[in-house]
């Protein structure tokens, strides 16, 4: 196991693949941690540096006393790159992931080539409906939410398979503060025009079947990039690289060929 010592939090994280090849970073959503893109790497192209990390209040990393603010979750991702030397990657992020990849695009273009933001949005929700989360949680544990987030996760197959335990375990297991911290990054996060400021090659992704970041959501976030391509994943929810995880990597591969990342 690995650990970034940026100072004030200290940052898990995994570097797999081709230590000079072509770097791409992967970004979790809210509630998981870098486990999220396992059943991915396998059908990714060799020759790929493949670096995955939990952002702070999740998996393995640091949980300081929230709130976070999305600017320090950006700053995370920077540090990290900057600690592991990294230039140019193709920056993947999912629901809060995705913000993180366009605060860090927009921030520190010279670390961003290209970005995939997947199953998000340049602004999620409403401040209100992301306190009532935070408030919910903090009363009842995550558990409280558990059934509501999975059901938006998910599309009903999926919850029908062995599988799906684990992932409601990882949810619950996730701690409180950190889950907490983040919401409120994203209740006060708007980067509508910041984002319709980008000009970098993107690909979005959206599950047919997400109910926390709808496809017409991310369609319009895509919409705000000039030049970026939206693609829909049939039968998924809000994380279809775990129910589709072929098919997620085949749009990932599809992406970096089509800009000379492989």
């Amino acid at each position: 196991m690995k650990i970034a010592d940026l100072g004030d939090v200290k940052i898990h994280y995994r570097d797999d693949g081709d230590p000079s090849g072509a770097p791409v970073v992967f970004s979790n959503s809210l509630g998981t941690d870098l486990r999220l893109w396992d059943d991915v790497l396998p059908h990714l192209p060799g020759g790929l540096r493949l670096i995955r990390y939990d952002k702070r209040g999740h998996g393995l990393s640091d949980c300081p006393p929230g709130p976070y603010s999305m600017g320090a979750l950006v700053t995370d991702a920077e540090r990290l790159l900057d600690h592991l030397g990294v230039k140019e990657c193709v920056f993947v992020g999912l629901s809060i992931g995705g913000m993180i990849a366009q605060g860090l695009a927009v921030k520190r273009l010279d670390l961003v080539r290209g970005m995939v933001i997947s199953n998000t949005a340049a602004k999620i929700g409403t401040p209100e409906m992301w306190q009532e989360r935070i408030d919910g949680v903090r009363k009842g544990g995550i558990e409280a939410l558990a059934d509501a987030v999975l059901e938006r996760w998910f599309a009903r197959p999926f919850r029908e398979t062995d599988a799906f335990a684990a992932w409601r375990n990882m949810l619950v297991r996730q701690p409180v503060e950190g889950y907490a911290g983040c919401s409120a990054a994203i209740a006060g996060t708007d980067m509508l025009a910041a984002t319709a400021q980008l000009t970098l090659p993107t690909l979005a992704i959206a599950g047919s079947e997400d109910g926390s970041t709808p496809p017409d959501l991310v369609r319009e976030t895509a919409e705000l990039v000039k030049g970026a391509r939206f693609e829909l994943i049939r039968g998924a929810g809000h994380l279809p690289c775990v129910e589709k995880p072929e098919e997620y990597a085949a749009l990932l591969t599809g992406f970096l060929k089509e800009i000379g990342h492989v």
